[in-house]
């Protein structure tokens, strides 16, 4: 097998494809545009002295088995923390933890024990149907292929396996609103808050949207806890890279690509913003769907439905990322020194969560957002100066198609941020020495998402599994010849798991065997 492939995008998944491909014999060389690898996940300085991981900053997903195949310990891949807890923060001090299951902390409900334990491990048994697709090939719908059949069939043999009452439970709150579902079973407004977070986090649903449920199920990933890596995240992607490089792909930083190329209906090659044109038997993209099919193939060369679904694609970022560089740790009301390195969240009720999401719909950012919040420092301290520290934050509501624009909201919503901030955390104004707040539109700047979207499409049922990103390019080939899609907008979705990437190689290795 000697076709020469093209992949467009180092992220992570760009390069968990050219490590499976090179290591499959072909002749893999990846374009990427920024001036390191990593997309999203990398590690950069946003202040003198001080770095932070710019996009992902909690590793939960990444799979277990690539991480094995591909040595990525042996590159340098090591947790500087792992197993973190969530920690629901509480302006009196009276915060509660979950851990595994377990509640914690001076605020947790002895009415909500049970509950949790019953919720821990009925959203592990539902996690394991959502996560048990993410190495599978999706099926194509309205065949009558054996193989089709076949994946379908194990689709439903894992749901009835659940056992009656745990499978009608499935399928009854799959698809709804995860507001309903913790009002059910729990009492305390902090513990359902906080759970709720995990339903809307990285997407444009409040706790009482539809598929709630379904992305807090795919953030769940068998209630497994979250690391830091040693580094920040981009040590994730330094580890594929070098990976990928050992396997034999060959990876270029600075090469923008500019445009996929045609001859008759089959893919040739890519051509750079310089004008240097690459031939290649096959292209990978590891590019949001719109970009790839909109900007760099053109959706002139696709059928008419099939570009139609592509341009309505929902791919509006919601979420901003905030980076403060601290003269000293924050206190948090009622936390010690190791639970300031946990995963602190800002999420007091359900109520509040879901009006923090209102003003999206209507193109206005939040006036009290949400927040997660990681102090990587805590755990490593060469990401800043000695006795500094960082603080991370992912920060929603704000949406990318913000009313009026996002010059003139910056500011204030950064304000926004750092007043909320200095209710859980009195007096860490004064120890910001300086600042970073990424919105959607930033996020897109730097990283080339569509929309500024983590996930590049919209996480929800109809955009999942055989339907992501649409019908005609679900099981990673496009409809045109020699191109295949590797990113977040395919299955399984977003996330620093390297799945996407994985199986697309499979795709393509499969196609040319």
């Amino acid at each position: 097998m000697t076709e020469h492939v093209v992949i467009i995008g180092a992220g992570h998944n760009g390069l968990s494809c050219a490590a499976y491909l090179a290591r499959g014999g072909m002749r893999v060389t990846v374009l990427e545009a920024a001036g390191q690898v990593g997309g999203a996940a990398l590690t950069r300085e946003f202040a003198p002295g001080y770095r932070v991981s710019a996009g992902a900053h909690l590793l939960y997903a990444l799979d277990e088995g690539l991480r094995r195949e591909l040595a990525l310990d042996r590159y340098g891949l090591r947790m500087a923390a792992d197993s973190l807890y969530t920690i629901a923060l509480d302006p009196d001090g009276q915060f509660v933890s979950v851990a595994n299951g377990a509640l914690g902390g001076p605020g947790a409900a002895a009415a909500d024990q049970e509950a949790m334990a019953l919720y821990h491990r009925q959203m592990n048994r539902f996690a394991d149907i959502v996560w048990g697709l993410k190495d599978q090939l999706p099926p194509r719908l309205g065949t009558t292929g054996r193989k089709d059949l076949f994946a379908l069939g194990k689709l439903g043999l894992r749901i009835r396996r659940l056992g009656k009452n745990d499978m009608r439970e499935f399928l009854r709150i799959a698809g709804i609103n995860l507001y309903d579902v913790l009002q059910e079973r729990f009492e305390s407004e902090l513990l359902k808050g906080a759970l709720s977070l995990d339903g809307t986090l990285g997407t444009f649903l409040g706790p009482r949207s539809n598929n709630s449920v379904f992305c807090a199920l795919h953030r769940f990933n068998q209630g497994r806890g979250y690391a830091i890596p040693a580094g920040g995240m981009g040590t994730v992607s330094v580890a594929l890279d070098a990976a990928a490089r050992a396997a034999g792909a060959k990876i270029r930083t600075g090469a923008r690509v500019a445009g996929i190329d045609m001859e008759g209906d089959r893919v040739r090659g890519v051509t750079l913003e310089d004008g240097e044109q690459i031939a290649a038997d096959l292209v990978v993209s590891n590019a949001d769907p719109k970009t790839t099919f909109e900007r760099l193939l053109g959706l002139r060369h696709v059928e008419a439905g099939f570009a139609d679904r592509v341009h309505h694609l929902r791919t509006r970022g919601c979420v901003a990322k905030l980076h403060l560089a601290l003269d000293d740790i924050p206190q948090f009301c009622g936390l010690d020194g190791e639970q300031r390195g946990q995963r602190l969240v800002v999420a007091p009720d359900l109520q509040y969560v879901e009006h923090a999401f209102n003003p999206a719909k209507y193109g206005e950012h939040s006036a009290r957002p949400v927040m997660e919040i990681s102090i990587p420092t805590v755990h490593d301290d060469t990401l800043a100066p000695a006795g500094k520290h960082v603080l991370s934050a992912n920060v929603q509501w704000a949406p990318y198609d913000l009313k009026g624009g996002w010059d003139g909201a910056k500011d204030a919503f950064l304000d926004t941020c750092l007043d909320v901030l200095e209710e859980y955390a009195p007096g860490i104004r004064g120890l910001v020495s300086a600042s970073e707040l990424l919105t959607p539109a930033d996020l897109e700047a730097e990283f080339g998402m569509t929309g500024g979207h983590w996930h590049h499409v919209e996480l929800s049922l109809d955009s999942f599994f055989m339907l992501r990103p649409v019908p005609g390019s679900a099981q990673y080939a496009a409809p045109v010849n020699g191109l295949y899609l590797c990113g977040a907008g395919s299955h399984p979705g977003g996330g620093v798991m390297g799945c996407a990437g994985r199986n697309a190689a499979r795709a393509v290795l499969a196609g040319a065997a």
